[in-house]
């Protein structure tokens, strides 16, 4: 799902499209064979023969397997080292990763990376959105263009994981192993071969392949921007529906480096739910949240933007001194919001690493009982519920900023 998106200038243009790469033929053929299959055989056979409910059944376990495999191995572990997980969990990804025919975790969650760092650069986004849709969806991988090719120099990090470097040196006959194995045991097991390798096979690969490329796509053309509009990436529901709750693009743009894409408990994201289950049995850990202050921020920065905007297209109006003025006040006020947090992180990290001090002490001296007690004082500090008191203030100028846009509308 190799995402795209951050801005880089609007007045970008795409590189002349005279001087084309050439094409990837691999890539084209199986791209086509495979859209083929799906679009022409897929229909034919469940006219003539059907299909069974174990046919669909079989089906969804593997297309979920595949897409769970990218949405939180691929992307959320190893692209964004958004949490660590258990060796069995990660060899589970990297098998079912390859079923999925989009490369090697090294040279995909590479690339990913790039496309964050140069979101919308035409020339070093892989997969820059900038480009068009057709280019951003599937167009960048079936020509040898310059942006897609490998470099490693950023993923050190992945060349020293054996099950990442395991799975790039033998991708290939994994990726053979991975999408006939599953499809033929389930046609052995049940007797009906050639349904399996339609439903299990070809028309899972291409539902796999394109709900992926989805989120390089139309998730940078079609939905909101509520925490940032200086890239392409869009936050969109339905698409979160089909791509396992990265449609929350926009979000994720942003915060890159959460294991969540859909914050609010309310968003549909499987896969956050699937990290968050795994760590209950001890198979996830060290899962990273962006703190809901942070994410407030970046939405009532965003309401003051479109406020201002509308401001702007009202002169002339009777009221719209008295909106500029009110506009001004909930600014100082956001500012005053943004100087607190930062003095309460500051003291935060200062307590911190008194904390650890007094820990290390406390276990030199065995002095257990200390440290339970500093802990406690800990958990119970003004600090805490001091940045409480500001993230339900930001909170609620959120809402007066959304009521005066509404108003301005």
């Amino acid at each position: 799902m190799d995402p795209q998106q951050q801005p880089a200038s609007s007045q970008q243009r795409a590189p002349d499209s005279e001087a084309k790469p050439p094409l990837l033929w691999l890539q084209t053929i199986l791209f086509s064979s495979t859209l083929l299959i799906a679009a022409i055989g897929v229909p034919w056979y469940g006219i003539t023969h059907g299909f069974t409910w174990l046919g669909w059944l079989g089906f969804a376990v593997v297309l979920v397997a595949n897409g769970m495999s990218i949405t939180a191995g691929y992307h959320r572990l190893w692209a964004h080292n958004t949490y660590k997980a258990h060796w069995s969990l990660r060899l589970f990804f990297a098998l079912f990763g390859a079923a999925a025919t989009q490369n090697s975790i090294l040279i995909w969650a590479s690339g990913h990376r790039r496309h964050h760092r140069h979101v919308d650069d035409v020339e070093q986004d892989p997969y820059s959105a900038k480009r068009g849709l057709w280019f951003s969806h599937i167009g960048w991988m079936l020509r040898d263009y310059p942006a897609s090719a490998d470099d490693f120099s950023n993923a050190r990090d992945l060349q020293r994981d054996p099950i990442v470097m395991w799975q790039h040196r033998h991708y290939l006959p994994l990726v053979l192993l991975m999408n006939i194995a599953p499809a033929l045991a389930l046609g052995l097991a049940t007797g009906n071969l050639a349904e399996h390798l339609l439903l299990a096979g070809v028309l899972r690969l291409v539902v796999s392949h394109h709900t992926t490329f989805f989120i390089n796509s139309l998730a940078h053309f079609w939905g909101r921007r509520p925490y940032t509009d200086e890239n392409t990436a869009r936050d969109n529901d339905l698409l979160a529906l089909f791509t396992y709750g990265e449609g929350y693009h926009n979000y994720h743009h942003i915060f890159q480096n959460d294991y969540r894409n859909g914050v609010r408990w309310w968003q549909y994201d499987p896969t956050k739910w699937l990290i968050k289950s795994a760590s209950w049995l001890g198979l996830t850990w060290d899962l990273k949240k962006v703190p809901d202050f942070k994410i407030q921020r970046a939405v009532v920065s965003m309401h003051f933007k479109r406020a201002e905007q509308k401001l702007r297209n009202r002169k002339g109006d009777p009221d719209a001194s008295k909106l500029q003025e009110f506009l001004e006040q909930e600014y100082q006020q956001f500012r005053q919001h943004l100087q607190d947090w930062n003095a309460i992180s500051q003291g935060w990290m200062e307590t911190k690493k008194a904390r650890l001090a007094a820990q290390k002490e406390a276990l030199q001296h065995n002095l257990a009982e200390q440290y339970d007690h500093l802990h406690e004082a800990w958990e119970h500090t003004r600090l805490r519920s001091r940045l409480k008191e500001l993230e339900y203030a930001l909170k609620m100028q959120r809402k007066r900023l959304e009521a005066l846009t509404l108003q301005m509308a």
